[in-house]
Parts: C-alpha cells; structure tokens; sequence
C-alpha cells in the first residue's frame, strides 16, 4: 500500500520569561514552516514559557492553562487558517492540585484529535518535575490526522523504548518528541546530547519508521537564581534506518522542515522484521521494575 510523503516541520527558539512573546514566536515558526510546505508542525515542550521546574514554587501552578486556555486556542486557530496539523505543548490545568505537562492534537480544520498526557516524569536536579505534573493518564495515542498518521511522547518518555514501540504497534508512521533537554547541573562537563540524538534514532530503528525529536535552545536561569539550564537545541529528524536527515543547530534558534517518504518505512520492515520476530511470550518480567 502506497502511503506516499508527507513534510513536517518543528519549532526551535528560545523561551523568554513574557508568555505572550513565545506564543508570537511559535507563530511566527509555524507559520514560515507552513510556508515552506510542512504539515504537520510540532512545538517545543512547555513552549509558551521559560522552565519553571528547576525549582520549587508553587506560585507556579499559576501557569497552568485548561486544554481550551489562551495558548491552544492560539495554535487551533492557526491550525485551522493554514490548513495543517499543529501539535500544541502546553502544561495543563486539569483540576485544583492535579497538573500535566500535557500536548493537544489539531487538526487542519481545527477540530481536537486528543490531547496526550506525559507518562513518564523526571526528577534531579534542576529537573524537577514530579513536583510539578501527576503522571499521564491518557493511553500512548496514534492520531489520525488530514496529513498523516502519527504518535507523540514527551520528553522523559523519550529514554523509554517501550512507549514507542507501542505507538509502533498502533499504527504510527513517525512520532514526535517534543523536549526541553539540555546541561546537567549536577554534571557541568557532561554533554549528553549525542546520547539524546543516539537513543532516540535507536527508536527509529528497532521500529523502522521516522522519530522527529524537538528541542527548546538557549540559557535559561532559575527564577531564584540558584542556577540554570543550556538546552541545546539539536531537533532533527532519523529515518526508518537511523539516519539523520534533517537537524537544527546547536545553541542557535532554528527551525526544522523535513520530507518523510512513508513508503520506506514498509520496505525496511519488509528487510528487517523485527516486528515479526519479536517473543511477546517471553517477555513477562518486564513488568517488574526490578528482577
């Protein structure tokens, strides 16, 4: 079955500490990726302000939006204008004291396709996020869109290769990852970006099909000035065999357009069966978190 191309396109800026100001930049993004032909347009996690969970606060609820607040009905009207799918981060209000970091799914008419809950939550330093978000209750959803058929994970779920082998088995073609990753406090010396690049195309290739990572870039400080945060930048695109196709710059703000060919996500199937030869039979324990 032929599925032909489709182009997506993911956003890379820097958040400032003014909301209004980063909603204007995805805009602007959004729109000069729709320009050069994407579709499908993902944003950076938590992309309507600066990373709030490098310290506790709890004045920082105070963030939180509902899924129909001011930042989705921003990219849904947009969405709509432009005639593309835009997967909108935002962290969301779900009710007093229970917090998501959360992305809702629009499609090119602006309708709703669900909205995705991050399952897996960090915490370290500077990375503080189990104060901030109660784990995910939605299912890993394939959404069906206008463009394309496609997963999403968000940052932490990224390190996780089961979520994405799931989204695999449910009929995506590609998932997005949209992040805010960068230094390690606590590590200085440490650059783990490669190690984010590697693991993620390791996805791609035990799947056989396209991951599109997406990253926030630039120094961010901690509203008390205990320290801060470098994100790197680095959004790319690997393709059903691990290869880079597409990917951002490293510390600069930039944007990501890329062309998927679906149909070679059966060929490499078709060669590599992975799929086919997995042992679902023997794999019980891991539902354990320790052997």
């Amino acid at each position: 079955m032929n599925k032909g191309k489709v182009t997506i396109g993911m956003t890379q800026f820097t958040c400032v500490p003014n909301i209004d100001e980063n909603i204007d930049k995805a805009e602007q993004q959004i729109r000069a990726m729709a320009a050069q032909g994407a579709k499908i347009i993902c944003t950076q996690e938590l992309f309507a302000g600066q990373y709030f969970a490098q310290i506790i606060d709890y004045k920082s609820y105070d963030l939180a939006e509902p899924i129909d607040g001011p930042s989705n009905t921003r990219m849904q009207a947009l969405a709509k204008e432009l005639d593309i799918v835009v997967l909108s981060c935002y962290f969301e209000y779900a009710m007093d004291g229970v917090y998501y970091n959360s992305v809702a799914v629009f499609d090119a008419d602006g309708a709703l396709l669900g909205n995705y809950r991050k399952h897996h939550i960090p915490d370290g330093p500077q990375y503080l996020e189990k104060y901030y978000f109660t784990p995910g209750d939605s299912p890993y959803i394939v959404f069906k869109s206008k463009y394309g058929t496609f997963g999403v994970l968000i940052c932490w779920d990224e390190w996780f290769p089961e979520a994405t082998r799931i989204l695999a088995l449910k009929g995506a073609d590609f998932v997005f990852y949209p992040s805010a990753i960068g230094s390690e406090p606590d590590n200085p010396d440490l650059d783990t970006s490669q190690t984010w690049v590697d693991a993620i195309r390791g996805h791609g290739i035990h799947n056989n099909f396209y991951v599109c990572a997406c990253n926030r870039v630039g120094r961010e400080d901690a509203t008390d000035g205990s320290g801060y945060i470098d994100f790197y930048g680095r959004s790319f695109v690997s393709d059903p065999w691990g290869t880079v196709i597409r990917e951002c710059k490293r510390n600069e703000e930039d944007l990501l357009v890329a062309e998927l060919d679906l149909d070679e996500i059966k060929r490499a199937r078709d060669i590599l069966q992975f799929h086919r030869d997995r042992r679902v039979d023997s794999y019980a324990e891991i539902l354990k978190l320790s052997l």
